[in-house]
């Protein structure tokens, strides 16, 4: 069997196991480019030596980033891998070549000051559109305040539920329980999971539907079919992914927040005020829809002002003036 008729039957397993598309395409194209690589190599695709896996690291190493290095290299073991397990080849040959391990990095926080800095934009967006000294207002004040109320339900969502972004665009009415509190998504591998939400959450959400969502699908073009999202731009149209970063940037500039804060940053800030608060980490990994523990592990560290606080209370020394 050549590497390509290999290939072919890796994509199925991965389409058999429902992974995204996006997914899909960056494995076959990391594995087609290395399978050329090893070609031009005259090098066997079922067992290459190390020396040659060496290289071909090498090679990989010049041109791409060390986070997308450790990307390319997961998707070639997973090939091999399955290839070892179906009987195509005798093994995974990476296993016996050292590769480089990222750094690990503790992902972006925001304090609770901070995501209330940002609804506080939100209040000072609807508090123009009333005294109508927006902008938008002056022109529609009935759209402007829909986007503000959205842009409310959106924040107090993504931080209630720690929702992935393309979670927060694929949210439809039919999984929404406001009675309940509860918001049920379909995450990585088309895992179903439910999110919970707090009263600010439904609060928003309540507003959001009653008084917004109506006048922003009112505006759509009557051919298009009913959007069933939750969330819906200025043209009645679902609101994706694309539109999400846009408005949550525009927010964090508002109020003043640094560069890369994103809307992943609510999801890694949700996971981290949980644990703060006392929730057990399992519960964490659940509410977060992580397969393995160890991923909801890196949300375990202690924010700088906790340690400082935990320091003055425990240390003797350090209550010394």
């Amino acid at each position: 069997m050549t590497g390509s008729e290999a290939l072919v039957r890796f994509l199925r397993s991965l389409e058999a196991r429902d992974l995204s598309r996006e997914t899909i395409r960056s494995y076959e194209s990391t594995v087609t480019a290395y399978l050329d690589w090893l070609a031009t190599h005259d090098a066997d695709w079922r067992s290459p030596g190390r020396a040659t896996l060496r290289a071909y690291l090498a090679d990989l190493s010049e041109g791409h980033a060390r986070t997308s290095v450790a990307q390319r290299l997961a998707a070639l073991r997973a090939f091999h891998r399955y290839c070892a397990r179906s009987g195509l080849a005798p093994g995974d040959p990476w296993g016996a070549v050292a590769t480089p391990r990222l750094p690990r990095r503790l992902p972006k926080v925001l304090e609770v000051e901070q995501v209330e800095a940002l609804l506080a934009v939100i209040d000072e967006d609807l508090a123009a559109v009333a005294a109508g000294t927006s902008r938008t207002s002056r022109h529609d004040p009935e759209l402007a305040r829909a986007i503000a109320l959205r842009d409310r339900a959106l924040v107090e969502t993504a931080y209630a539920a720690g929702l992935r972004i393309s979670e927060l665009a694929a949210a439809d009415l039919a999984s929404l329980d406001l009675r309940r509190g509860e918001l049920r998504v379909m995450g990585k591998g088309r895992k179903e999971r439910i999110g919970l939400l707090g009263r600010p959450a439904r609060e928003a959400l309540t507003g959001y539907l009653d008084e917004a969502r109506p006048v922003l699908d009112a505006r759509r073009d009557p051919l298009a079919r009913d959007p069933v999202e939750v969330f819906l731009n200025h043209r009645g149209g679902p609101l994706g992914v694309r539109g999400l970063r846009m408005r949550l940037d525009r927010l964090r500039r508002l109020a003043g927040l640094p560069e890369g804060v994103s809307p992943h940053t609510l999801r890694h800030s949700f996971a981290t005020h949980l644990l703060e608060g006392g929730a057990d980490l399992r519960v964490v990994q659940e509410l977060l829809g992580h397969e393995s523990l160890a991923t909801t592990q890196v949300y375990t560290h202690v924010s700088p002002a906790h340690l400082r606080d935990a320091y003055r209370q425990a240390h003797p020394r350090a209550r010394v003036t």
